[in-house]
């Protein structure tokens, strides 16, 4: 003895229908308007961008002229520096060397010209 085998049904009347549209307010912009769009930005982005380096080419050629007008100085105060350690390092050596007879101060110890550093007239 089986059972009486009852099939689902759909009810009386159908199924309600499906919403698959969207209901949104608005659709989008429209096909000429997002190239247009992107034309735009890019347009934007490249105006920006030749600024940029106008801006940046007119900083560096200020810091090549600038380092240009500073090196005479730089090199007065190299000059002025190195002066300044030569006749400290004779005073070291004047009082290193003061018991020894017919010491010249300042004299190079080489005999050969090329070991010689660049001299300071004492006065």
């Amino acid at each position: 003895m089986s059972t009486p085998y009852r099939q689902d049904m759909p009810p009386a009347g159908g199924f309600e229908a499906l919403k698959y549209k969207r209901n949104l307010p608005l659709r989008g912009p429209g096909a000429y308007a997002i190239p247009g769009g992107v034309t735009a930005i890019c347009a934007f982005g490249f105006w920006r961008l030749g600024k940029g380096n106008l801006e940046r080419r007119e900083l560096e050629r200020e810091k090549m002229w600038s380092r240009i007008y500073l090196v005479p100085m730089l090199m007065a105060e190299g000059d002025r520096d190195m002066h300044r350690r030569q006749l400290s390092e004779y005073e070291k050596e004047k009082e290193i060397m003061k018991d020894i007879p017919g010491w010249k101060i300042g004299e190079s110890v080489y005999s050969n010209a090329k070991y010689q550093t660049r001299e300071i007239v004492l006065k």
